[in-house]
Formats: C-alpha cells, structure tokens, sequence
C-alpha cells in the first residue's frame, strides 16, 4: 500500500508528552530513545505508513512540534494501485494538514 501521508515532527519544539503517539491510528509514532536539549524524549515517526489524517497535529499541545502532508492527487481521484486494467500510475503531491 502507497504511503498517504509523512510526519515531520520538530524536536526541538516536542515535549515528550506522547499524545500524538497514543493517538496515531496507524501506531507510526513512538518516543525517541535519545533526549532532546530539554531532556524530554521527543516523538518520532516510523517512516512510513503514514495515513494523513492530522490526528497527531490536533492532539499536540505544542503549536509547530507536528507537520502532517496529506498524498493528493493532481488528477483528481485516485486511481486504483497494482498492475492491469483500470491502474495507472499516480503523481502526488503533498498539501500541508495545518
């Protein structure tokens, strides 16, 4: 499956509060190993598997700790995936959740 989303989560801005973790759908967020320079575990983001929903964005207390990029397709409606009749390959851009 095609990623539909990425996170940029700012570090420097994170409070390790982990709401954005508890709330991903998908559970592609999870607190860092190493401090940041407040000495919180900042929350990272997997790499993929992203669904764009921005429902780690709203749960954040922090305004800026959290970017989500929403795929768009600049054709209109998403094709289908996979291989065959009625699939086509896609281009997608991504539009800022905020």
């Amino acid at each position: 499956m095609a990623a539909k989303g990425n996170v940029t989560i700012h570090s420097d801005e994170c409070k390790g509060c982990g709401l954005c973790v508890e709330s991903c759908p998908p559970k592609k967020l999870h607190l860092a190993d190493e401090l940041n320079q407040y000495g919180v575990h900042p929350a990272e983001y997997n790499g993929e598997g992203c669904t764009g929903c921005g429902i780690c964005f709203y749960c954040c207390p922090e305004p800026g700790a959290i970017t989500v990029y929403k795929a768009t397709a600049t054709s209109g409606a998403l094709p289908k995936e996979g291989k065959g009749p009625g699939t086509q390959n896609r281009e997608v851009d991504y539009a800022t959740v905020v």
